[in-house]
């Protein structure tokens, strides 16, 4: 992993250290964080899963992990369970370290999507089942600590199962129950021995879309009642943005942004939370000085201000933010509408105009055909600094108009560097060329991501040697894809690579 680190030493620390919202003023001096993650890395078979991870968790919040499969939410949460250990980092709950810690002893439950059930036991006998393994602490017994009483625990799962509406469902087989119900009961279960913190793994995920909205809304309401703290993971923004005090947005084992769900919307941190975000329509622009932005030929008034003079950036307009009006010359921009679908209290269409595909969101209908104009006002319009606008590594010069990176061997010009030289190459995204065969390209990738910004799609891949790529292509891509990489050589600037300078650059 030597070569991960000197590349990630050439951008600094991948994760740009998101630190959640301040605390409110209080008067306690204790730690108003019951979790404290830092520098959490995990590497599962060479590949890095959670890159220098840190987060802190307030007491009593209901925080969601939210991101697309394979980001990393799960794995963190089974971190903080304790059903794996981390590669580097430590875990604190109430500024005690429990990384080496057994799951039993952690004063955390979890609720997983598979509820797994004990199906020869009723329900009564589910929910008291961790409590006839656990001990209290008791100076009147010979070893200090005790077990629950039949009365004490009758008393628990009695009161667990009436927070989760189940109090006459004791006596109940498991398997006769609905999801939604076996459900409850796991979450009766988990919070029956008062853990700190309550996990909830994608819980939802097994549920019918009607129940999944009355459970939301249940989940939300014992989260009231008991007064702990919730961490939910969830691939599903909509159930994020209900639910949650907090969200934090994780995209490749790196925490994007972490905020209040309204801001989360509302003022996304980057290209990737307003795209996975909710609809977006996300377009390249230059922030021309402050207050006045360019995009798509033409320079409209924004709201923004301290970007650099001509900074590329990123724009976000939410769809409902656009006014769409019948005719021509009537907004900033005109077009015509390509699609329309009734989507209950509003109708989404599709309007080409200047190039891009604008998704609008209005109560009034415009037909497919029908020319239309679109106007955007300035605080609909939210500017956003790219993530990256190059690609960078380092390599080798492996011989005459040959250079070694991203695990394969790439024709470069090589004038002024000898064979042997270590070189940082920098690789612009439309030199990089994708290819549906893999063995048609110089190495194999796969895709993570892709968004689509107006005429062309910016697309993520990584090697099999853990290292992203950035494309511009006008081709669009799945999640998943295998696919060949090709550089355009002719493109591609390389450096001289200078340990000693690099390394009083990051200090």
């Amino acid at each position: 992993m030597s070569i991960i680190d000197k590349i990630k030493s050439l951008f600094g620390k991948k994760d740009a250290a998101l630190a959640a919202p301040a605390p409110a003023p209080t008067t306690q001096k204790r730690n108003e964080n019951i979790i404290e993650i830092k520098g959490i890395t995990k590497v599962f078979d060479g590949v890095t899963v959670l890159d220098d991870l840190n987060l802190g968790i307030k007491r009593g919040q209901f925080v969601t992990l939210l991101g697309p499969s394979g980001c990393g939410k799960t794995t963190l949460l089974r971190l903080i369970a304790g059903f794996e250990t981390p590669t580097e980092g430590e875990i604190y709950i109430e500024g005690t370290p429990i990384t080496s810690i057994p799951p039993f002893k952690r004063p955390v439950n979890t609720v997983f999507q598979k509820y797994a059930l004990f199906p020869h036991l009723n329900v009564f006998k589910n929910v008291a089942f961790g409590l006839k393994l656990k001990t209290i602490p008791d100076p009147t017994a010979k070893k200090g600590v005790r077990k629950f009483t039949k009365e004490e625990i009758a008393d628990k799962v009695n009161r667990a199962l009436k927070l989760v509406g189940l109090e006459d469902y004791g006596h109940r087989d498991v398997n006769s129950l609905s999801g939604g119900q076996q459900q409850r009961v796991a979450i009766a279960r988990a919070i029956v021995c008062e853990p700190k913190v309550l996990l909830l793994d994608e819980p939802l995920g097994a549920l019918d879309l009607k129940m999944r909205k009355e459970m939301q809304i249940e989940l939300k309401k014992m989260h009231e009642d008991l007064g702990i703290t919730f961490i939910f993971v969830t691939h599903d923004q909509e159930e994020a943005l209900t639910m949650s005090d907090v969200v934090v947005v994780m995209n490749d084992g790196v925490i994007q942004q972490i905020d209040r769900p309204k801001k989360i919307y509302d003022e996304p941190k980057n290209a990737f939370v307003a795209d996975f975000i909710g609809e977006s329509n996300l377009l390249p622009g230059v922030m021309e000085k402050d207050y006045k932005i360019a995009f798509l030929g033409k320079s409209l008034a924004c709201v923004d201000k301290g970007f650099e003079k001509n900074e590329k950036v990123d724009v976000v307009i939410r769809p409902e933010d656009i006014v769409i009006k019948a005719g021509a010359g009537k907004g900033d921009f005109d077009g015509e509408v390509l699609t329309t679908v009734f989507k209950g209290t509003y109708y989404e269409m599709i309007v080409l105009a200047s190039g891009y595909e604008f998704t609008v969101q209005s109560q009034v209908e415009h037909r497919p055909g029908e020319t239309v104009s679109l106007g955007i006002v300035p605080d609909s319009i939210h500017i956003m600094k790219k993530i990256l606008t190059i690609n960078k590594y380092l390599g080798k010069v492996a011989d005459e108009n040959l250079v070694t990176f991203l695990g394969g061997d790439f024709e470069v010009p090589t004038e002024g560097f000898e064979i042997g030289d270590e070189v940082v190459v920098y690789v612009p995204f439309d030199a990089v060329e994708l290819t549906d065969d893999e063995e048609d390209g110089v190495i194999g990738a796969t895709v993570t991501q892709s968004i689509y910004k107006g005429s062309y799609y910016q697309v993520q891949v990584y090697n099999d040697n853990d290292e992203d790529l950035y494309v511009d292509t006008a081709d669009e891509w799945d999640m998943n894809d295998r696919v060949g990489v090709k550089v355009d050589g002719a493109k591609v600037r390389l450096e001289r690579y200078a340990p000693d300078a690099d390394e009083e650059e990051t200090e």
